[in-house]
């Protein structure tokens, strides 16, 4: 098997670790401190966060969608594929290497989504981008963790608790759609998505697609 070559590295703000980039031939990974993250041969299920946000608010002419975490692209290249030439997604990444690596090695992994024209990008924390508007988005596609916690910084775990999920529904318009990705079930999140007042379905997705690969998760909270 081919050896893995560290590409580059960078840091992650308000926070000890370092995500790294690393390549082999026919597949890219990213990895905090060590531990892989994503990997360009699974996608399937970061694909299925914008497909189910898409199936309920895709087709409004003018959806506007923030997806927090660029990662390699997929999540935000998907729903780019699913919305009309109207609407805008603008992607929130925290991690100034990340967006530096889709201007160069990674952005062809996903097929360079940050340059269509209707690609946004905030280049800072997704609850910043959150909390600046309210009534402004039709979903929120949360992919910036591996589950309803904190990994990459302590600060991340506002986003999954009370006023976080309170501040994520102001944010969305009148059934708007907030959909958090995750490796695995979390029994007390959903309870927490339906204290916040979102009708929530748990959706099984898997890392491969129709391929199979590992077993996910994706939370649908729709806005009543």
């Amino acid at each position: 098997m081919q050896k893995w070559q560290l590409l580059d590295t960078g840091p992650v703000p308000d926070s000890t670790s370092t995500m790294e980039l690393f390549e082999r031939p026919g597949e890219v990974a990213i990895r905090v401190d060590g531990r892989e993250l994503m990997s360009s041969r699974m996608h399937g299920s970061e694909d299925a966060l914008a497909d189910l946000a898409c199936d309920i608010v895709g087709d409004r002419p003018r959806a506007r969608i923030l997806v927090g975490g660029l990662g390699m692209g997929f999540t935000l290249a998907a729903a780019l594929r699913r919305v009309g030439p109207a609407a805008q997604v603008v992607v929130a990444e925290l991690v100034p290497a990340v967006v530096r690596w889709h201007r160069g090695p990674l952005g062809q992994v996903a097929g360079h989504p940050l340059d269509d024209p209707r690609a946004g990008l905030f280049e800072g924390d997704v609850g910043a981008a959150i909390r600046e508007e309210q009534g402004a988005w039709d979903a929120i596609l949360l992919d910036v963790d591996n589950g309803p916690h904190g990994l990459t910084r302590v600060a991340n775990d506002w986003l999954y608790g009370w006023h976080g999920l309170e501040a994520a529904r102001e944010a969305l318009r009148p059934g708007g759609v907030l959909a958090v990705w995750s490796a695995a079930p979390d029994a007390p999140f959903t309870k927490r998505l339906q204290k916040a007042g979102f009708d929530v379905s748990v959706e099984p997705v898997r890392s491969r697609g129709k391929k199979g690969g590992q077993r996910h998760i994706v939370w649908v909270a729709r806005r009543g």
